[in-house]
């Protein structure tokens, strides 16, 4: 019987050692149409300061990453569905996705922002908001606090499969505005030719009541699969480690001049 016990216990600890991931190997998803976060190279690579700040982590733990470009919209099904390990594509922690995935702790945070013409009179409020059709990318936090707030008291919430094809509107007249992460419209419209007659309009809003922040969420995480927490503590080690020797605001000086780290 003794023998038996032993045996039997031997083979659970070969079983879970054969289970068990060391993690040399990590296949990161990432959009590559969302810049300056991520973007497609003429090469078809992806770079930006979302697959940047993931290659320093790999360096960090010695890993090997690769890099899958994949749809928004179907991120998380893709993940649970084992095409990739992690998701490093500017997705925000909040409450409705921790109920699928994991995050690693925040590695940046930005507000929302509503983008339209320069001097416009629109400001993200309901009561100038109603009427008016405001593009959002869909799956997004955007989309998530519009539909939520505004698209059941008047305002036409249009949704798009990729944020660029959300400026793309706003420039042909199709729009009255965009509701988008305030660093992306920055970023990916404002600062560029496409966006020189634009402009935030009104203050950018990180939530003003306690059911805004819970929709806009607590910063931007790195996603996994909930039974990867080795994976995830190793991230966040990993993340801790080039916050503290450089490297990270080495990265983030390359696309931003302010601190986007947030509290």
């Amino acid at each position: 019987m003794i023998r038996r016990i032993c045996l039997m216990a031997a083979l659970a600890i070969l079983s879970h050692n054969a289970l068990a991931k060391d993690w040399t190997k990590i296949r990161f998803a990432t959009e590559g149409a969302y810049p300056p976060f991520n973007m497609t190279a003429p090469d078809g690579t992806v770079q930006g300061f979302d697959v940047d700040i993931a290659n320093a982590l790999c360096q960090q733990m010695q890993a090997e990453c690769s890099w899958v470009k994949q749809e928004w919209d179907g991120m998380i099904p893709a993940l649970m569905g084992r095409k990739f390990d992690a998701i490093a594509a500017s997705m925000s922690i909040t409450e409705d996705r921790k109920k699928k995935v994991d995050f690693s702790d925040k590695y940046y945070a930005t507000p929302l922002g509503l983008v339209a013409t320069k001097g416009s009179a629109l400001r993200p409020d309901l009561a100038l908001l109603k009427g008016k059709r405001i593009g959002v990318q869909r799956g997004t936090v955007a989309d998530n606090f519009a539909t939520r707030f505004w698209a059941s008291e008047g305002v036409e919430v249009v949704r798009y499969g990729k944020q660029e094809e959300v400026y793309l509107d706003l420039a042909a007249g199709r729009l009255d505005a965009t509701w988008v992460d305030a660093l992306e419209g920055e970023g990916g419209f404002l600062n560029k030719p496409a966006g020189a007659d634009y402009a935030f309009a009104g203050a950018t809003v990180f939530g003003r009541t306690a059911d805004e922040k819970a929709v806009i969420g607590e910063g931007v995480g790195i996603a996994v699969r909930k039974k990867d927490t080795d994976l995830k503590t190793r991230i966040n080690k990993a993340l801790a480690e080039i916050r503290a020797n450089g490297t990270y605001d080495s990265i983030r000086k390359k696309y931003f001049a302010q601190d986007i780290y947030g509290e």
